[in-house]
């Protein structure tokens, strides 16, 4: 890891004389950080280095006139810079049609201003391989850009890298406007009984209509799929197993699925990137690392249509079994637009997270800010997450959200669309049962959401020590509170509009609120709801911005809310 990125997260957190120490013993050793009473280890992430030795695709016969496909061109260039023991192989400007593209330890692959890698509609030019989809092994088209098992390897310069993926994604009607539809439809594809989703081949619905269509079946083997194979869209770039990763400089765009996939892999520094895509693109989340140690993503910008910068581990048994955390990761001053989520650990987190340091971001027009879920059957442990000085804007939905209740559904209602609460019972605390915990948040300011903090927890897992510090929030409605333990909200500022309740806690215990403030006269400030609620305790709070200043209800002991 950089020296002034581990310099900068310390300087944020614990201030800048620790991080001077820090940064100054960096290149002799592994760093701990201090965040409260944690310490988090967090070694510096190897960035390769390549041999000066270039060559140009040009030499291997491409062609960039945006027809010609160049899959073989591209591909001998990297397996002859490797054969000579590594180096550059220069994408130049211009249109460059290519199939799937395979890196090659020590070989720099870098997209040159004003190139275009476009990756071909042709789906027979993508063969079906075993791979991991959402956590799970499967089946897929192989990525346009892959990598097993290398080592020292990067894609760099500031060309664009094109998955063509409007040629593979189905389409949600209620996503698009009608004249948009319509356009969609006349194109060809077919849609479904309902008229509600296209999709571009019979293929790809009939793929769509199985229940975990792609996740490998005990004696199948890979042609079994094929009557499937538009159906199983693959991520642009997915990189697996691989130490000592470079990922700067490029735009990554239309991709079929996910954008940016680090798989399992070591040292991994992503900057000065831009992931987009549509904001109805499914499953078109910007970055998704999973199962991967030592991480650096810093400076880049993401526009797409799922979660923006998404932390994973593997998804129920197979992510427990497979056991690899995602851990000592820093994102920093990073922008997200269009997402589900800004920055988001879940839901397939079976493996769990820990050591994560986010700060000096920025989300604008996210369906969720800070997105963190979870459901029943992953299992996993999230902790020692760090978050600081993120700015949010225009939130559609919680500016800070914790769900252990996650449902595989978009964040946010389409039109019509008709959800039921989840049921609340108590179930038994098995492996499968995912943990949220010690997670330390300070100095966000978000103007516009639906709801300020939105945290749910289990009845038999509470989500539990959250610390909440210095927060300012204007939106629709406020603070509510479920199944949590251990939650310490400090100097917290909620500008809502409505005049209704502030803050709702429901059989949550040991709730500490000091300097709660908004920003006018409200009906009520606390609902205390279930038998199971207790010790909440308010202090520094000026009570009188509320008509009343608390309700009791489905068995709250009024003594579980004690204002001093």
């Amino acid at each position: 890891m950089k020296t002034t990125a581990i310099a900068l997260c310390l300087s944020l957190i614990c201030g800048s004389t620790f991080a001077q120490n820090a940064a100054s013993q960096q290149q002799k050793t592994d760093t701990t950080l201090l965040f409260g009473s944690t310490r988090v280890t967090l070694p510096k992430v190897a960035e390769p280095v390549f041999r000066k030795d270039t060559l140009s695709i040009i030499d291997f016969g491409a062609v960039s006139d945006g027809n010609t496909l160049n899959t073989k061109s591209i591909n001998d260039a990297i397996l002859q810079a490797n054969k000579r023991g590594g180096g550059v192989v220069l994408i130049p400007r211009g249109i460059w049609l290519t199939g799937p593209v395979e890196l090659k330890s020590n070989v720099n692959l870098h997209i040159a201003s004003g190139a275009l890698l476009l990756f071909t509609k042709d789906f027979d030019q993508y063969k079906m391989v075993e791979t991991n989809w959402e956590g799970l092994t499967a089946v897929r088209n192989q990525s346009p850009i892959s990598g097993v098992d290398l080592e020292n390897i990067a894609i760099t310069g500031k060309g664009v890298v094109d998955g063509n993926g409007d040629a593979w994604r189905m389409v949600k009607k209620d996503k698009l406007s009608e004249g948009q539809w319509q356009k969609l439809i006349a194109s060809g594809g077919i849609v479904n009984e309902e008229k509600r989703t296209w999709y571009p081949s019979e293929s790809s619905l009939k793929g769509a209509s199985l229940k975990n269509g792609g996740v490998i079946a005990a004696g199948k083997t890979l042609n079994d799929y094929q009557e499937i194979k538009d159906f199983l869209r693959p991520n642009l770039m997915v990189l697996t197993r691989c130490k000592k990763v470079l990922i700067d400089g490029p735009t990554f765009q239309n991709s079929a699925a996910w954008n940016l996939h680090p798989l399992m892999c070591e040292d991994v520094t992503v900057r000065n990137v831009i992931a987009r895509n549509p904001w109805y693109a499914q499953n078109g989340d910007g970055i998704d690392v999973e199962s991967c140690k030592n991480v650096l993503i810093e400076n880049s910008v993401f526009d797409v249509g799922d979660d923006g910068i998404c932390i994973k581990s593997g998804r129920d048994e197979q992510g427990r079994k497979r056991g690899m955390p995602t851990e000592n990761l820093i994102v920093n001053n990073c922008t997200v637009y269009a997402a589900h989520g800004g920055f988001v650990i879940g839901s397939e987190m079976s493996g769990g997270a820990r050591n994560i340091c986010v700060s000096n971001c920025t989300f604008m027009g996210t369906d969720i800010g800070l997105r963190f879920k979870t459901t029943r059957g992953r299992g996993g442990l999230v902790e020692n997450i760090y978050v600081k000085n993120i700015t949010m804007k225009d939130i559609v939905g919680e500016a800070i959200l914790f769900d252990m209740y996650y449902a595989a559904v978009d964040p946010i209602k389409l039109p019509g669309e008709k959800r039921t609460a989840p049921k609340t019972e108590l179930l038994p605390v098995t492996e499968a049962t995912p943990q949220f915990r010690n997670f330390y948040i300070e100095n966000v300011v978000c103007n516009g959401a639906e709801k300020a903090i939105f945290v749910r927890g289990l009845p038999e897992m509470n989500i539990k020590n959250i610390s909440l510090n210095n927060i300012t929030i204007k939106a629709k409605t406020g603070i509510e509170l479920i199944e949590a333990q251990e939650i310490s909200l400090n100097n917290l500022n909620i500008s809502t509009n409505s005049a209704n309740t502030l803050t709702t806690i429901t059989n949550s215990s040991n709730i500490m609120f000091n300097k709660l403030s908004c920003n006018k006269l409200i009906t009520l400030l606390f609902a205390v709801e279930g038998e199971r609620s207790s010790n909440i305790c308010v202090t520094n709070t000026d009570t009188s911005v509320a008509k009343s200043v608390s309700s009791f209800s489905n068995g709250a002991d009024k003594k579980s809310l004690k204002l001093k």
